[in-house]
């Protein structure tokens, strides 16, 4: 058995995890191969490998076909990077209390080195959060900068593309196999990555994402990436958790400041409490990392837009007015503000959101568009 195939085998076997991983391979002379070689009693010998990893490990083939699963990455032209490999396998990812054993990849390899950013939010996200992600993401990358985030709805997603369109690198880090698409509605821009860019897992194919898989593709986020950017996140968001991984990595932290009135903004008010960095530009990012732009940001030249419709009528005005300053309300907190029986206000809603003067968030709340 070669290195490569017995990391393959230890990655996809139930109960061995980076973790167990280590401390087999600490007591087997930093050899996978050995671990495969080991008696029971050797096993069993070692700090936390119990009676039922030491079961899977002796009785592998029964759980895991490598040749199987070899043959599905040659068909989908999909790569197995193990940490021997060089560049393939992110350097920093090396320097972390638990890297993945392998990582699963898209046809691209990944060849950013250390220069990778990563931005990750909410997915309850308003306007304001989802602009700012796209802007950051655009420059920094426009700057060769490779985003990394992890498909998610929202703040994750519009990242991807804001790198997508400065023609820049980004790579996506799946909390599943990186053979399913998840979000579903997210297939294009998981194709457009798999094309241009570099999409990561270090789950098997075909496995689903879960509660735990979530938290372990975090920890991967935050440690491929020379700085964590968080863009919304509530107090107990997935974000939060990126970021405590980050900070336990030794990364450089920012958030991004909000309204205080949004839940949306708890989280990073909070990071910005506890020592992360505010920022609100790509410049002052770049600054904190330590490499400044020496060159003037790119413009983008402005699309012409239709103007919008003006408010049909009082309440609309009403409405619009208890939303200025980019505040985000729902439909009771606005039948509060304006005074107005529900059924009436749901109508009028639905209008304007016809009429793209407003538009409903994630959580079932109304914003004012940013464009």
């Amino acid at each position: 058995m070669d290195l490569r195939t017995a990391r393959l085998i230890l990655n996809a076997l139930p109960g061995i995890g980076p973790i167990a991983y280590h401390r087999l391979t600490t007591a087997l002379g930093n050899d996978p191969t050995r671990i495969f070689q080991a008696t029971r009693t050797q096993l069993l010998s070692i700090k936390g490998i119990g009676k039922n990893t030491a079961d899977t490990l002796q009785n592998w083939k029964q759980h895991f076909d490598p040749d199987r699963e070899q043959q599905k990455l040659t068909t989908r032209n999909l790569h197995f990077h193990i940490p021997e490999d060089g560049p393939s396998y992110p350097p920093l990812l090396r320097e972390i209390d638990d890297p993945p054993i392998g990582l699963y990849a898209t046809a691209n390899p990944y060849t950013h080195g250390t220069r990778a950013i990563g931005i990750v939010g909410s997915r309850r996200h308003t306007a304001y959060g989802l602009q700012m992600a796209r802007t950051l993401a655009r420059e920094l990358a426009a700057t060769g900068w490779c985003i990394i985030s992890g498909l998610a709805r929202g703040i994750d997603t519009a990242a991807h593309q804001g790198a997508l369109e400065a023609n820049g690198p980004t790579t996506a880090i799946l909390g599943n196999g990186i053979d399913i698409v998840y979000p579903p509605e997210n297939l294009e821009l998981y194709r457009r990555i798999a094309t241009t860019g570099t999409l990561l897992s270090e789950f098997p194919l075909g496995r689903p994402a879960d509660k735990q898989t979530f938290p372990m593709r975090n920890r991967i986020i935050s440690g491929i990436a020379r700085a964590l950017i968080v863009i919304e996140s509530d107090l107990n968001g997935g974000s939060m958790i990126t970021a405590r991984f980050a900070a336990d990595q030794n990364r450089l932290v920012c958030a991004l400041p909000g309204r205080a009135d949004q839940p949306t903004s708890r989280g990073c008010h909070a990071l910005i409490r506890d020592g992360a960095t505010l920022v609100t530009t790509a410049d002052e990012i770049l600054q904190e990392i330590g490499e400044p732009r020496t060159t003037p940001p790119t413009t983008n030249t402005p699309q012409p837009t239709l103007p919008l419709p003006a408010p049909a009528n009082a309440t609309e005005a009403q409405i619009l007015q208890h939303l200025t300053g980019g505040l985000a309300l729902s439909p009771d907190t606005l039948a509060e503000k304006t005074q107005r029986p529900i059924p009436e206000l749901i109508g009028t809603l639905l209008m304007m959101e016809l009429n793209h003067l407003i538009q409903k968030t994630p959580d079932g709340r109304y914003e004012i568009p940013t464009t």
